[in-house]
């Protein structure tokens, strides 16, 4: 029996997540930093949760797909958002169709906000030494 899987990237600040879905009845399965963590303890605020399904309700996929997903680096709120792109690229390799939908909702654009780097002769990206006529 061959095991058919949808498979979608999703990246925010440092977080990256690998997420693929299987036919299924809704389960997720969840490793952060290759250990596996119980969903609904790891991301223990209701709104990062929804965050993740919210591909999945606007395409009435849930209790379509199980949900596994790896995830690596940066906060819970920056993991979530990359999941969320993750699973919405994987619904778009399992249908082209459902694109206008996830589009419409913004959810396939990533969001490329990254730390600005320090410059030299400064304290920080942007914030100078305090200036003194004397």
């Amino acid at each position: 029996m061959s095991l058919i899987q949808y498979y979608g990237t999703g990246k925010r600040k440092t977080s990256i997540a690998r997420v693929f879905l299987r036919s299924g009845k809704g389960d997720i399965t969840l490793y952060v930093n290759k250990r596996p963590r119980p969903f609904q303890e790891y991301f223990g605020l209701e709104s990062l949760r929804n965050i993740i399904k919210q591909p999945l309700l606007l395409t009435e996929t849930e209790n379509k797909f199980d949900i596994f997903m790896r995830i690596n680096g940066g906060g819970a709120k920056g993991q979530a958002e990359a999941v969320r792109l993750g699973v919405s690229r994987a619904l778009l390799e399992f249908n082209r169709e459902l694109r206008p939908v996830l589009k419409a909702a913004g959810l396939l654009t990533r969001d490329a906000r990254i730390k600005e780097r320090k410059k030299y002769g400064l304290l920080g990206a942007r914030k100078a030494p305090q200036y003194h006529k004397r």
